[in-house]
C-alpha cells in the first residue's frame, strides 16, 4: 500500500465516530449547554461519550474485519475440515451499547462452524460481552437483582433482561473452584508476618425455593400446612432455609493476655493494647458443598500458605460438635498439629442465661456473677464452674423448667471442656473469639441473601456466595483474568484441532458475499 493510500485509509477511518465527535463539540458550543449547570453538562456528557465509545468501538471491529484465516481451510476439533467460509453477522451488547461483528465463518454441510474472529477477540457463546458479564457480577455480588438491572441501565449504555441478570451471574462464578485450586496447585507462602494461622467455620441458613431445600428439609416444608395466605407462621419458617456453611482462613499475630485483662474495668482511662488484626484473610461460603468438604477446603488453604509447619494452627468454632468431629478427623488424617477452640462469645451469651436464674434483675450483682465465672472460665476451671452451678441450683431448690438455663450452660461447658482452655491459649497469643467467620456470616450470607421476601435458588445463590467471597478476600480481579482465560479455552481453543487457533489476517476481506465459498 502506498503512502498516499494509507493516508486516505487513515483518514476515513473512524469517520462516524469523528463526526460524534465534532457533534459532542457543537453540542458544548450551544446555546442550549450554556444555560446547563454543572450537573446537567455531566449526565448529557456521559450519555453522549457513551455514543462515542459504541461508535468508536463498532469501527475497530470493522477494522478487524472479517478475520480470515491466514491458511486455509480450518479443521476443527472433531477432525472435520471446514472447506466453506461464508460472512456471518452477530450483535454483542457491550457498556457501551449495541454492536455488531461481521467475521468469516468456517464451516462444513453437517457441523457448527469455526469462527477464528472470534477467538482473536475471545467473544462470548452468548449476546453479552465479559466486559458486560463482570459488571453485573460485581453489581449483583452488592446488591439484588433489581438493583443490578437499575444500575446496569443507569451506568452503562447497555440492556440486560432481569431473566438474563441470574444466568450472568451464575456463568460468571463457575471457575470459582477451579481459581483456587489452580492457586493453591502453584507453590506458595502466607505473606502474612503473624505466626498463628487461624481456621474458622460456622453455618447460615438462607430462605431457599421448597425444590432446591435439602431433602429431610424439603419433605417437612412440602407437608406443612399454611395457616395464612399470606405468609408463612413462625413455626412454618423452620424447614423454609439451607444451611451455608461458611470458612474463614486468616494470618493473625499472636497477643500474650492474663485471664484478669479480659474481665478488667473496661471503664478503665488506661486501655491495653490494641488486639492485632487478621491478615491474608480469605473468606467463603457454599450451600451446594457438604461442611466437610468446605471444612477439607479450609485446610488446603491453609496448607497451600504454610507448606511447612512453621506456623500455628488453630480452629475456631461455635461449640457445633458436627464441625468439631470434622476438625479432628481431618486433622488426624492429615497429620496436623490443629488447636481446636471454642468460641468465648458463645460461652459468655451461655452465661448470661444462667446468670439470670440466679439474678432476675439487672445490676451490680448479676455482673459480679458474670465476671466471677468468666475468670473462672478463663483460667481454665469450667468443668469446676459447672459442678459449682449445678449444685447452686440444686440448694435453691429450683424447679427444673427454672434452673433450666442452668443445666444448659453446664452441659455445654462440661461437653466441650477439652475445647476451653482459655489459660493456655491465652498464655500463648491464641485467638479465642469468632469475630471474623461472625463477620462473614454477617457479611457474605445474612446482608445480600436475607432480603425481605427472598427466596433463593440454589445456583444462583451458589453464585452470589462466590462472588461476594471473591470482593471480600480481595481476589475479584484476579479472579476475572483467570475467568477470561477459562473462557476462551471453553469457547476458542477447544473447538479447534490440537487446540490451536488459526492466525487471521488484517488484509482487506476478500469475500464478496454471505454465500458458501470452497477454498482450494
Amino acid at each position: 500500500m502506498t503512502a498516499l493510500a494509507r493516508l486516505s485509509s487513515l483518514e476515513q477511518s473512524y469517520d462516524q465516530a469523528r463526526q460524534e465527535f465534532e457533534h459532542i463539540v457543537d453540542y458544548l458550543d450551544s446555546k442550549e449547554t450554556s444555560a446547563m449547570t454543572h450537573s446537567e453538562l455531566e449526565r448529557s456528557l456521559e450519555k453522549k461519550g457513551r455514543e462515542l465509545m459504541r461508535k468508536l468501538l463498532q469501527e475497530h471491529l470493522d477494522n478487524r474485519s472479517p478475520g480470515q484465516c491466514d491458511e486455509p481451510p480450518v479443521e476443527g476439533a472433531d477432525g472435520v475440515v471446514r472447506s466453506h467460509v461464508r460472512l456471518q453477522q452477530r450483535a454483542l451488547e457491550t457498556v457501551f451499547g449495541t454492536v455488531s461483528v461481521e467475521r468469516a465463518g468456517y464451516g462444513q454441510q453437517g457441523v457448527t462452524s469455526l469462527h477464528p474472529l472470534d477467538a482473536e477477540l475471545n467473544l462470548p457463546d452468548e449476546r453479552y460481552s465479559l466486559e458486560m458479564r463482570r459488571r453485573v457480577a460485581e453489581e449483583a455480588a452488592k446488591s439484588s437483582f433489581d438493583e443490578t438491572l437499575e444500575s446496569i441501565g443507569k451506568n452503562t449504555g447497555g440492556h440486560v433482561p432481569k431473566r438474563q441478570v441470574e444466568e450472568l451471574v451464575m456463568r460468571a462464578a463457575q471457575d470459582f473452584d477451579a481459581f483456587y485450586q489452580t492457586r493453591q496447585a502453584l507453590p506458595g507462602e502466607d505473606q502474612g508476618a503473624g505466626s498463628v494461622l487461624a481456621i474458622s467455620v460456622d453455618g447460615k441458613g438462607v430462605t431457599m425455593r421448597t425444590q432446591d431445600l435439602r431433602e429431610q428439609t424439603r419433605k417437612a416444608a412440602e407437608a406443612r400446612t399454611h395457616k395464612m395466605g399470606t405468609r408463612l407462621s413462625k413455626e412454618e419458617k423452620k424447614n423454609a432455609k439451607r444451611m451455608a456453611t461458611v470458612a474463614a482462613v486468616y494470618t493473625i499475630a499472636p497477643f500474650v493476655r492474663m485471664p484478669e485483662e479480659l474481665v478488667g474495668d473496661s471503664s478503665s482511662p488506661h486501655p491495653g493494647p490494641p488486639c492485632p488484626r487478621p491478615e491474608q484473610k480469605c473468606v467463603w461460603a457454599s450451600l451446594v458443598k457438604k461442611p466437610e468438604q468446605v471444612i477439607e477446603e479450609a485446610l488446603a488453604e491453609a496448607r497451600h500458605r504454610d507448606p511447612i509447619d512453621k506456623k500455628i494452627w488453630v480452629a475456631l468454632v461455635d461449640g457445633n460438635k458436627s464441625q468439631i468431629s470434622i476438625l479432628k478427623r481431618l486433622a488426624k488424617k492429615n497429620g496436623l498439629d490443629l488447636t481446636i477452640i471454642v468460641d468465648l462469645i458463645h460461652v459468655i451469651e451461655y452465661l448470661w442465661d444462667a446468670a439470670r436464674v440466679f439474678h432476675h434483675a439487672p445490676g451490680p450483682e448479676l455482673e459480679n456473677w458474670i465476671r466471677h465465672r468468666l475468670l473462672e472460665t478463663l483460667q481454665g476451671k469450667a468443668g469446676l464452674m459447672a459442678g459449682g452451678m449445678r449444685r447452686s441450683a440444686t440448694l435453691r431448690g429450683l424447679s427444673i423448667k427454672a434452673r433450666e438455663p442452668v443445666d444448659v450452660c453446664a452441659h455445654y461447658l462440661s461437653n466441650h471442656s477439652p475445647y476451653l482452655r482459655y489459660d493456655r491459649y491465652l498464655a500463648k497469643g491464641l485467638p479465642v473469639a469468632t469475630g471474623v467467620i461472625e463477620g462473614a456470616c454477617r457479611h457474605l450470607v445474612k446482608d445480600r441473601m436475607a432480603v425481605t421476601g427472598a427466596r433463593w435458588s440454589l445456583n444462583g445463590a451458589e453464585a452470589v456466595l462466590r462472588l461476594r467471597a471473591l470482593r471480600s478476600s480481595l481476589d475479584f480481579d484476579e479472579y476475572w483474568t483467570f475467568h477470561e482465560a477459562r473462557e476462551y479455552e471453553r469457547n476458542h481453543q477447544a473447538l479447534y484441532a490440537g487446540g490451536i487457533v488459526p492466525s487471521t489476517s488484517v488484509s482487506p476481506s476478500t469475500i464478496k458475499s454471505a454465500h458458501l465459498k470452497v477454498i482450494k
